[in-house]
């Protein structure tokens, strides 16, 4: 993709009346690579799992609990504002990446030079090789994230979402390979960086754009400013995410925190495949949308209907399931993360809705506003985490439930005051999925309760069978359920009428103006 014209104007554009068919077009294929991303993760999960420890995972973790903050710099921030501002040219993206790699190489050195201070931290002198390490891919990522943001500003899905795979794939097979030769740690920090390196070069192919040289234009600053906005807002809710690994990593152990970990990783996986995909699909599709409020609360409200219809059923299941699925997945000696993972189950499907409310705020251009209540949920989620430190990690989990139930509604209320979108809306959109879910899920308990599936399967392939069972019998209750509060089968026709849309293939996109619509 050339991204500018010979007049330095953005140029690969959609029509107004083309945006909806290319968003859908762009949730399928991000929603289809995701799938091939989980299934890379799941494997290397399976087999790591069983080639490494607890503490190598939890030794790497307090290192990358840092890192993934430096790495995000650009990519939360800088992206945002390229997809969101009404026009860009090429001297100023030229300026961003110019700023962008400069910071990006001075947080790497940053993190190789405060390895030590970690190692002290957390008692633990590993910790400070591993920054080391990781301290190389931030470096390369910052090199890419303005070419990833172009090519997700003219909505270039496809090429974004094969590399997106390509580089979990790359991860995978770095870290098996080394985990095999007894790397232990290494393999992971290895994985990590080779994911890095192929985005960026993946990037790099697909937008084949050099940057120009700084110059002032006049519009660099207040594309910055935005992105600073959202990066401050991204560092307070990462910050929100991430500081149960800090409190398990300093008042326990490696061994500890890896078991947390990993429960914590299954926990978010679900969030990841479900929602992370349609992230800056949504974000592009509803930016085009924010001057049209009614236009904007009809589709907000409706993807809302979707994810209460996948997450609230993924909250229930997991809940009912998690520890069999820890046994399989991870093995009997992850047994411990399984009564962890118990307690995340929950509050997926608020943690589903809640992420969503970034869209609100920065399709309409108020970073500002999720920045305040970016604050506002840091500081009642870690009064939470204080208070379930006393029960160990599984009470930082039960606290992450909680406090995703306890935020849901005024996260809402607040984001949705500029566009008239209320917390009414909300409740409509996804009463029936909650119910439907808390419903079918009990009756699925009280007949578990009644047979030797209450009690965990010893082995990987009695744990396997009893999932499949629960499963089934949890899924026929949630749709029935649903199908009976909606009187009818709306929620399955609108659910089979976007899988068509969602079908790769099911309509060619047109050309306009040498790019496409």
């Amino acid at each position: 993709m050339i991204p500018f014209d010979a007049n330095g104007n953005f140029h690969p554009r959609a029509g107004g009346h083309e945006i909806r068919r290319l968003a859908v077009r762009g949730a399928a294929v991000t929603v289809s690579a995701s799938g091939l991303a989980l299934a890379a993760q799941v494997v290397s999960t399976i087999i790591l799992a069983r080639l490494l420890t607890p503490a190598d995972f939890g030794v790497v973790t307090m290192a990358t609990t840092l890192s993934l903050l430096l790495v995000s710099c650009g990519f939360n921030g800088f992206t945002e504002a390229i997809i969101q501002f009404e026009e860009v040219d090429r001297q100023t993206v030229s300026n961003l990446f110019w700023l962008n790699s400069g910071i990006g190489l001075a947080l790497a050195v940053s993190l190789a030079a405060t390895g030590s201070l970690l190692a002290k931290f957390y008692g633990n002198p590993l910790v400070a090789d591993v920054c080391k390490g990781l301290s190389v891919g931030v470096f390369v990522a910052a090199l890419s994230v303005v070419h990833l943001a172009l090519l997700q500003r003219a909505m270039r899905f496809v090429g974004t979402s094969i590399n997106d795979v390509t580089g979990r794939t790359v991860n995978t097979a770095f870290a098996i390979a080394l985990a095999l030769h007894g790397w232990g740690y290494w393999a992971l920090v290895a994985g990590i960086v080779g994911q890095q390196l192929s985005i960026t070069l993946g990037g790099w192919m697909m937008c084949p754009w050099i940057p120009s040289l700084p110059r002032r234009t006049g519009k660099t600053g207040a594309m910055v400013r935005f992105a600073a906005e959202v990066y401050g807002q991204f560092t307070v809710a990462y910050f929100t995410r991430n500081i149960d690994n800090l409190l398990v990593g300093w008042r326990f152990n490696a061994v500890a925190l890896g078991f947390y970990k990993k429960a914590f990783d299954l926990f978010a996986l679900t969030a990841s495949q479900l929602t992370a995909p349609m992230n800056n699909v949504a974000l592009a599709a509803l930016s085009r949308l924010h001057q049209d409020h009614e236009r904007f609360r009809r589709s907000l409200a409706s993807s809302l209907g979707v994810v209460a219809l996948l997450g609230m059923a993924a909250s229930a299941e997991l809940t009912l399931v998690g520890k069999d699925v820890v046994r399989v997945v991870l093995g009997a000696k992850w047994s411990e993360a399984g009564s962890i993972f118990e307690m995340f189950g929950p509050g997926i499907g608020a943690m589903l809705l809640g992420s969503t409310v970034s869209w609100i705020h920065l399709s309409i251009g108020k970073p500002g506003r999720l920045l305040r209540w970016s604050i506002v949920s840091l500081a009642l989620t870690v009064f939470a985490f204080l208070i379930g430190l006393k029960w160990g990690p599984s009470g930082i989990a039960a606290a992450w439930s909680i406090s995703y139930w306890a935020l849901l509604l005024p996260s809402f209320w607040y984001a949705g005051r500029p566009i008239g979108f209320r917390v009414s809306a909300l409740v409509s959109a996804v009463w029936r999925y909650t119910a439907a879910a808390l419903a079918a899920g009990l009756v699925t308990a009280a007949i578990m309760r009644r047979t030797q599936l209450w009690e965990s399967p010893s082995g990987a392939g009695a744990a396997g069978g009893a999932i499949v069972i629960i499963s089934i019998l949890f899924v026929t209750l949630y749709l029935g359920t649903v199908l009976l509060l909606h009187w009818g089968l709306a929620p399955l026709r609108q659910l089979t009428s976007l899988l068509q849309e969602l079908t790769p293939l099911s309509r060619p996109v047109a050309e306009v103006g040498g790019e496409y619509k």
